[in-house]
């Protein structure tokens, strides 16, 4: 199998670290992986602020640099579930079409596709999970609390691989952080209310790390804990579950 690498533009710009981390790891899973060079953002900040008509280009080249892969890796829930709903191309759209339902968010795709049980990783920290919006309720990463249903998480049940780590409990399991995309940018006032509850419910359980699937989620928080002069740290997932034993 052949695994085409899609980072995005935000990672690829601020945390480099979750994408190495995302690629060593799929490595020592055993997957081909190619990253391509010419790949830009998905379109995702202009679908999210009502100029999706202006994202044909992003499609076009989207197409053009993993139509041809078996599979298509992000570390990132939110791009996934953009490109699996927003992909279209009106001159290529079978191939438009193909190349959406080969795109997979990495926990994901660990569970589901290679079906990981096991994973060579230590990381002895008390560490909290933020199960962000898109992955829990778009991707289907986790169940959502406020349903009668069975629980799972994906994300959790790889962390529970890791050896050494504690999994913190919280108040609000899946409560939006506020980061929103454009939303923070919007309504930064409520956006910024909103981080501040869903960091301090896990700062009050004692975590060291908050850790997810969505950099941007992390990103949003980081800047809080900063502010508020914290010593607790956000890492993305694949930097936890590619830790050294």
């Amino acid at each position: 199998m052949t695994v085409g690498l899609f980072i995005p533009c935000y990672v690829d710009q601020f945390y480099p670290n979750a994408a190495i981390a995302t690629l060593q790891l799929l490595e020592k899973l055993g997957v081909n992986v190619v990253y391509p060079m010419n790949q830009t953002c998905c379109g995702q900040p202009m679908a999210n602020s009502g100029f999706e008509h202006l994202t044909h280009g992003c499609n076009e080249l989207f197409i053009k640099n993993f139509s041809e892969f078996d599979y298509i890796v992000a570390p990132s829930g939110s791009c996934v579930l953009h490109v699996r709903e927003h992909l279209h191309d009106e001159n290529q759209e079978a191939k438009a079409e193909s190349t959406r339902h080969k795109v997979w968010e990495l926990t994901s795709f660990l569970t589901d596709v290679l079906k990981v049980e096991h994973l060579e990783a230590r990381f002895p920290h008390k560490v909290g999970v933020h199960q962000s919006c898109h992955g829990q309720r778009g991707l289907k990463l986790s169940q959502m609390s406020e349903l009668v249903a069975p629980g799972f998480s994906k994300p959790g049940s790889l962390l529970n691989m890791v050896k050494d780590i504690e999994l913190i409990p919280l108040n609000r399991v899946d409560e939006c952080c506020g980061f929103g995309g454009t939303f923070c940018v919007a309504e930064e006032a409520v956006s910024a209310k909103m981080g501040k509850d869903r960091v301090a419910d896990h700062v009050s359980h004692g975590a060291e790390y908050i850790t997810g699937v969505d950099m941007s989620c992390l990103m949003h928080m980081e800047g809080i804990l900063k502010r508020q002069g914290s010593d607790v740290k956000v890492l993305h997932i694949a930097e936890i579950l590619n830790s050294t034993p």
